[in-house]
C-alpha cells in the first residue's frame, strides 16, 4: 500500500489573464474558463475515491476545489488548510509581471536564476521591517505540510488543490529537492499531478505523473519559452518481457501487440504536435515505437543514438525477478532499495548509465537548440535511460533512480528556454492518459 496524493493547481484566474503577480493576495477570481477547467478536472477524477480533500483558503483555489468535488462520484469533505496558500511575494503582489521586471530587475532575475536567494522586506510582529526569503520560506512550509499530512493519511488517497508555487514546492520537497530548484518543475492551471509515498517525508516516493493537461484538451503543456529547445521524451511500447516482468536490458526484444497498440495511441496523441526531429535508441522496441509515431510526421528523419540503449543487466538479462532473487541472494532487494549501489553481474551500474545517457542527452539538447530550423525534438528510449534523464533534468542523481515512473508509451516534456546555458524546465512527465484513459498510469509494471 502507498499514500497517493493528487495535486491540482487552481483554474485560470483574472490575474493569470492580466499577467499579474498573485501570491497571498486574494483579489484574483476564477474566469469562466477557469471554472470550466475545474469542472473538467472533476470529470477526469470522478471515478477515483478520495479519503480527504484539502485546499488553500484563497478563493481562486477554494472555488476550483469546490467545483471539482461537485463532479466526483464520492466527494469527500473539503478541508481548508492555510498552509496551502501561495508563495508570499508581498512586494510584488498586484503588479503586472512587466512592472516587476521594470521596477525590480535584479530581484526578478534572481527569481528566475537563483530563486533561493530572492529576498523581500516584510513587516514583522514587532512592526519593524525585516528581510525574508520567499522561496526558502515556502519550501519550509511545504515540508511541514508533508510532516503533518502523511502520517494522518497513511495508505489513503488525498486531493490537494493549491497554486503554482506551493504545488511546485510540495512536489520538489517530496522528492528531495531544495529551494534552488523552484523553477524546474512546472504547474499549469488545472493540471493534474500524482505522487505515491511509501511512508513519510524522506521515505521512498515516486512521481507517477507530473502536470497532465490532456483532460483540458491540451495534449502537452504549452511552452512558456519563445526560444530554446522543447524535447518530448517517450518510453517504448510494451514487450512480452515487460508483461512477464522479465529483465530485458540490451537484449533486442520487439514490441508485442499491445506495445504496437500503445505506439499507435502515442502516435494519435502526438499527431497534431509539430515534431521536427526524432532520435531513438537503436534497439527494436524504441525504434518500432518511434516509427509508428512518425507515420503522421513523414518529413521527419529518424536518427539513432547508441548511448540511449537500455541499461545492460549483464547476467540478469532474460531472467524473471524470482530467478534473480534465487540466483543472486539479496541483490534484487538491493536494486529495489539502493539501485545506485548495484553493479550488474557482467553488466553496468547506474553511474555507467548516467554518464552515457546524460552525455547523449546533452548533445541532443545542444543540437536541438542550435539547429538552423528550430522545432520540437522527440527522443524515444527506455525505462532506465528515461529515468536517468528525468532525474538529471530535476537535479537528482542515481540514488533517486526510482523517483520517476515511466510507463510503456508514456510521454514526458522538457523545455530548455536557454539551451544548456540555463536550467531546464520539467513541463510534464509520464503522461499515459492516451493509453488506457484516466489520469493514473495503468501500464504494465514490468522489469527494465
Amino acid at each position: 500500500m502507498a499514500t497517493r496524493v493528487i495535486f491540482v493547481r487552481h483554474g485560470e484566474s483574472s490575474y493569470n489573464v492580466e499577467r499579474r503577480v498573485q501570491g497571498f493576495l486574494d483579489e484574483s477570481t476564477l474566469t469562466e474558463k477557469g471554472r470550466e477547467m475545474a469542472r473538467q478536472v472533476g470529470v477526469a477524477l470522478k471515478d477515483l475515491v478520495f479519503d480527504a480533500a484539502y485546499t488553500s483558503p484563497l478563493q481562486r483555489a477554494k472555488d476550483t476545489a469546490e467545483l471539482i468535488l461537485t463532479e466526483l462520484s464520492q466527494p469527500p469533505t473539503l478541508q481548508i488548510d492555510p498552509s496551502l496558500k501561495e508563495i508570499n511575494l508581498a512586494l510584488w503582489e498586484g503588479l503586472l509581471f512587466t512592472e516587476v521586471q521594470e521596477k525590480y530587475p535584479d530581484q526578478y532575475q534572481q527569481w528566475h536564476d537563483t530563486p533561493h536567494e530572492l529576498r523581500m522586506p516584510v513587516v514583522g510582529e514587532d512592526g519593524k521591517l525585516t528581510d525574508f526569503y520567499p522561496v526558502v520560506t515556502l519550501y519550509e512550509r511545504a515540508k511541514q505540510v508533508w510532516q503533518e499530512l502523511l502520517p494522518r493519511h497513511a495508505n489513503q488517497t488525498i486531493l490537494i488543490v493549491g497554486h503554482s508555487g506551493i504545488n511546485r514546492a510540495l512536489i520538489s520537497a517530496a522528492i528531495g529537492l531544495e529551494a534552488d530548484t523552484y523553477q524546474v518543475v512546472n504547474q499549469a492551471n488545472c493540471a493534474i499531478s500524482v505522487l505515491n509515498f511509501a511512508g513519510g517525508l524522506g521515505d521512498p516516493v515516486q512521481i507517477e505523473s507530473l502536470n497532465q493537461t490532456a483532460h483540458l484538451g491540451v495534449p502537452i503543456p504549452k511552452s512558456k519559452a519563445k526560444k530554446g529547445a522543447r524535447i518530448l521524451l517517450v518510453r517504448h511500447g510494451e514487450t512480452q518481457w515487460n508483461r512477464e516482468k522479465r529483465f530485458q536490458g540490451q537484449i533486442d526484444v520487439p514490441l508485442n501487440e499491445n506495445g504496437k497498440r500503445q505506439g499507435q495511441q502515442a502516435a494519435e496523441f502526438l499527431k497534431e504536435i509539430p515534431l521536427r526531429y526524432a532520435v531513438t535508441s537503436p534497439l527494436l522496441r524504441p525504434k518500432e515505437t518511434a516509427e509508428i509515431i512518425l507515420q503522421y510526421h513523414p518529413h521527419v528523419t529518424l536518427e539513432f543514438e547508441a548511448d540511449l540503449k537500455e541499461i545492460s543487466h549483464g547476467l540478469w538479462e532474460g531472467k524473471l525477478e524470482e530467478e534473480i532473487a534465487a540466483e543472486y541472494p539479496g541483490m534484487l532487494e538491493q536494486w529495489q532499495l539502493s539501485p545506485e549501489t548495484v553493479q550488474m553481474p557482467e553488466g553496468e551500474n547506474l553511474q555507467d548509465v548516467w554518464d552515457r545517457a546524460i552525455a547523449a542527452w546533452n548533445q541532443i539538447v545542444d543540437t536541438a537548440a542550435n539547429r538552423p530550423e528550430p522545432g520540437i525534438t522527440m527522443v524515444v528510449a527506455h525505462d532506465a535511460i528515461n529515468k536517468a534523464i528525468l532525474c538529471h533534468v530535476a537535479g537528482l542523481g542515481p540514488e533517486s533512480f526510482w523517483r520517476f515512473k515511466q510507463g510503456n508509451g508514456a510521454v514526458s516534456v522538457i523545455d530548455y528556454p536557454e539551451g544548456l546555458k540555463a536550467k531546464p524546465i520539467l513541463m510534464a512527465s509520464n503522461i499515459t492518459s492516451h493509453l488506457a484513459g484516466g489520469v493514473l498510469d495503468k501500464t504494465a509494471a514490468g522489469a527494465l
